[in-house]
This record gives C-alpha cells, sequence and structure tokens, in this order.
C-alpha cells in the first residue's frame, strides 16, 4: 500500500486545499448527524432554513438556488419537505408573477433556532473554541477571497 504524503511533502497549495476539503466534509457530517439527532433536519435543510432566517422578506425561489450550495432540483425537493412539515410557506411574488417566494412559519422559525444553537453546539469543540479571533478573521478573509474570484468568473 502507498504511503500517505506528510505535510512536509506535499506542496503548499495542494495542502491548504485538503485541508479545506477535509475541514468542510467533517464539519458538515458532524453538523449534519447532530441536526438529525436532534431535529430529524438534515444539513441541507438547515442551510436552506439558515438563508430564510437570515431575510427580513420571502426569498424568490431562485435566490435559493443561487445562494446555496444545493442545486436549484435539490432546493425545491428541500423546500417541498420543508413545506411537507409546515415550517416554510410559498407565495406568488408580487414582483414576477412567474415566480414563487418562500419564507419560514413561525414553527420553521422556532425549529430553525433551536436546530442553529444544536448546530453551533455540535461545531464549539472542533471549531470555535479552538480558533482565536485571528484565526477566524483569517478564514474569514480566505473565504472573501474565494468567493470573490468564483464571483468575477460567472460574471465572464
Amino acid at each position: 500500500m502507498p504511503k500517505k504524503l506528510t505535510e512536509a511533502e506535499m506542496p503548499t497549495a495542494d495542502y491548504a486545499f485538503y485541508g479545506l476539503v477535509w475541514a468542510g466534509t467533517t464539519m458538515t457530517d458532524r453538523v449534519d448527524k447532530a441536526l438529525v439527532k436532534a431535529h430529524d433536519l438534515p444539513v441541507s435543510w438547515f442551510e436552506v432554513m439558515l438563508w430564510l432566517a437570515s431575510s427580513p422578506d420571502p426569498v424568490p425561489a431562485s435566490v435559493l438556488g443561487n445562494s446555496t450550495l444545493l442545486s436549484r432540483s435539490q432546493v425545491s425537493r428541500v423546500v417541498d419537505a420543508l413545506q411537507g412539515r409546515g415550517l416554510v410557506t410559498r407565495t406568488p411574488s408580487v414582483r414576477d408573477a412567474r415566480s414563487v417566494e418562500v419564507s419560514l412559519t413561525p414553527a420553521g422559525r422556532a425549529v430553525f433556532e433551536a436546530a442553529d444553537t444544536t448546530r453551533r453546539e455540535a461545531l464549539a469543540p472542533v471549531f470555535t473554541d479552538l480558533l482565536d479571533a485571528e484565526d477566524l478573521e483569517a478564514l474569514g478573509t480566505v473565504w472573501r477571497k474565494l468567493k470573490a474570484a468564483a464571483k468575477a468568473a460567472q460574471a465572464e
């Protein structure tokens, strides 16, 4: 069996990329397990609810499809499931008759708030409790740079 490369044997960019993938996968899995166990709420559902909870107004379904890490068809299935549980409503858009807007119901807001507490508790020992303010700011800087580059590439 081939030997795994150590950090010292990997190019810096490869090690950094591997670290981002590992961290994202590990933390997403940890949060997903905690949310499913405590709230029967997969992390993909939580992600949609997070976007909805962050907006004071109903969110066009197309915006959810462009904003989340989910495909548009996945967003549609998640919204269907959330609506089936009474956590979101769909209403015709007042701005575009061809579009629908999605918002959390009061029950959805309550479930989201409880789930968000669970998410924070699940991440604390492996993320926020380990990193100081400087670490978190550095990660935020990296995130903003990567996101800006992706946005610029889409505009081309």
